[in-house]
């Protein structure tokens, strides 16, 4: 089972995809994408994991801003003997603009090439796979090629995970709505 979960910044999303793993695993492995760029998101990464932590759930922490089709298709290998492992990847759009920033001038190709290694490793990943991402598109239109750039990147990555997961949630002011029980079909 594959799940995307979609909202805004603080909806609840993160919260609702820990709650989601937890009703589904006895354990998980949480892949977070942050970086910690100043004093700020680093105390904010600690206070997360303290909170995972206390939560008395079985988490693995990994951590991974870039190379993440990578790492999926690691933790998804050959798994004869076991079972693929409970994955929480939180979040997309986190990853996608380290990508995205990491490449500089090539960042919009790069970008593009990094989303299908993603969908790829999202499609064969043969275990139970939860992932967080943002809906950046519900705002204004950012003032700067940059930032219209990152929106439309993630819009089409959004879409295209989307449409890999099982079920997709949106989450807003905390209340989780399955999406794809809704979706009109033409």
């Amino acid at each position: 089972m594959k799940a995307l979960v979609t909202g805004g910044a603080r909806s609840g999303k993160s919260g609702f995809a820990e709650r989601l793993c937890m009703s589904r695993a006895s354990r998980a492995c949480y892949i977070a994408t942050a970086q910690a760029y100043d004093m700020e998101m680093k105390e904010r990464i600690a206070l997360h994991r303290v909170q995972r932590e206390s939560a008395g759930y079985d988490w693995q922490t990994l951590e991974e801003a870039q190379a993440l089709p990578e790492l999926l298709q690691r933790l998804g290998g050959d798994r004869a003997s076991q079972p693929a492992p409970m994955l929480l990847v939180d979040c997309l759009t986190l990853w996608l603009s380290n990508v995205l920033l990491a490449a500089g001038e090539d960042g919009e190709a790069a970008s593009r090439a990094a989303i299908n290694e993603l969908a790829a490793a999202v499609e064969q990943y043969p275990g139970q796979l939860v992932i967080v991402t943002n809906e950046v598109g519900d705002g204004i239109v950012p003032e700067y090629p940059l930032g219209r750039l990152y929106r439309d990147l993630s819009g089409v990555m959004n879409q295209r995970i989307a449409r890999l997961c099982d079920e997709v949630f949106l989450v807003t002011a905390g209340i989780p709505v399955e999406l794809k029980q809704l979706e009109y079909k033409l």
